[in-house]
C-alpha cells in the first residue's frame, strides 16, 4: 500500500499521531532498533519521558550534513520527543542493532536551513508534514527554520 501525503498528514492531524500512526510508530521502532531492513540512518531514539519517567521510543531518520549527524523533529516543536529531549537536557540512546548513549545538541534556528533541506531528501516520509518543497532554495527552508527543531548527534561518554 502507498501511503499518500494526504494520508500522512491526517495520520498527525494536529500535531499527534492518530492510533494508526501510533502502532506504525511502535512497529518501526522495534524495526528500526534492531536494525531488520533497515538502513544504517533509520534508527529508534529512548529517551527519559518528562511525566511518566519511564523510556519512551520513536523511530527516526538521521540526517547526515557537513561530517554531521542530526534529528529532525518532522511535526515541529510540539513533538512528543522533543519536549522529553529538552527535558533531559539531551540525554538519550539510539538504537540500530545496538545501544549507543548520545547527547542531542538543539541547533540554532539560523543554522537549520541547510540540514532541514538535507533531512527532506533523506525522509521522504516527512515531506508531507514540512511545508517546503525538498528543491525549493534555501531561503525557504531559513523561512520555515524555527518551527522544526534540530538536534546534532554527540556521543556521549
Amino acid at each position: 500500500m502507498i501511503i499518500t501525503g494526504a494520508m500522512r498528514r491526517r495520520m498527525y492531524r494536529g500535531g499527534r499521531p492518530s492510533r494508526l500512526a501510533r502502532s506504525l510508530n511502535r512497529l518501526s521502532a522495534f524495526q528500526f532498533g534492531r536494525a531488520i531492513f533497515a538502513p544504517p540512518d533509520w534508527v529508534t531514539l529512548e529517551v527519559t519521558g518528562r511525566r511518566s519517567g519511564h523510556t519512551v521510543s520513536c523511530p527516526l531518520v538521521i540526517a547526515r550534513f557537513r561530517g554531521e549527524r542530526y534529528l529532525v523533529s518532522m511535526l515541529g516543536n510540539g513533538a512528543n520527543w522533543v519536549a522529553n529531549v529538552r527535558a533531559a537536557n539531551g540525554e538519550a540512546v539510539l538504537r540500530h542493532g545496538r545501544r549507543r548513549p548520545v547527547r542531542l545538541v538543539e541547533v540554532d534556528p539560523a543554522e537549520r536551513a541547510p540540514i532541514l533541506r538535507q533531512y527532506l531528501v533523506v525522509a521522504p516520509g516527512a515531506r508531507a508534514h514540512v511545508p517546503v518543497d525538498r528543491r525549493a532554495p534555501l531561503a525557504e527552508f531559513e523561512r520555515v527554520a524555527a518551527d522544526y527543531p534540530v538536534f546534532r548527534v554527540t556521543p556521549r561518554k
